[in-house]
């Protein structure tokens, strides 16, 4: 039998949904930034340049880059952002009281291109479930809510 999540935890659960929701988005972005940039520098042997003498953005050779290299800016950015998912994905984990085979497919989101975009639609959809179907995580959720009227 799954853990439900505890009461105290449920008010926390919509906001801790919305990070992990942003995070899986910009993660999955530089994500597919980064593959790109790979294809690029290992297909190709191309950096991106930013700035550089042949104009703004621009695909140079290794031993040309002059300017700021963009192909280790994304891979930095994707690093420091993959950290972040990390801990956002924790966060919707805990609250949730999800199994550890669960936080592990999470952490592949941030590793994996496109599947962090298939994760958030999942579950996103399983939290959102668990709130509506749950009279208490309603009540939780909306401190100063009123009453609903019965019918």
């Amino acid at each position: 039998m799954p853990l439900a999540p505890r009461p105290v935890d449920i008010p926390k659960i919509p906001r801790a949904l919305k990070f992990y929701q942003v995070m899986s988005f910009i993660t999955g972005s530089f994500l597919l930034l980064l593959v790109v940039e790979m294809v690029l520098r290992y297909g190709f042997g191309y950096y991106a340049e930013l700035a550089g003498p042949y104009g703004l953005v621009w695909l140079v050779p290794h031993e040309e880059v002059t300017a700021v290299n963009l192909s280790i800016v994304v891979v930095t950015i994707h690093g420091w952002l993959y950290v972040v998912y990390l801990i956002s994905s924790y966060l919707i984990w805990t609250y949730m009281r999800w199994t550890y085979g669960r936080l592990f497919v999470l952490a592949l989101g941030g590793i994996v291109p496109v599947l962090s975009f298939i994760l958030e639609g999942i579950n996103t959809r399983r939290v959102v479930e668990y709130l509506d179907g749950n009279p208490s995580a309603e009540a939780a959720g909306e401190p100063n809510a009123a009453p609903k009227a019965s019918a």
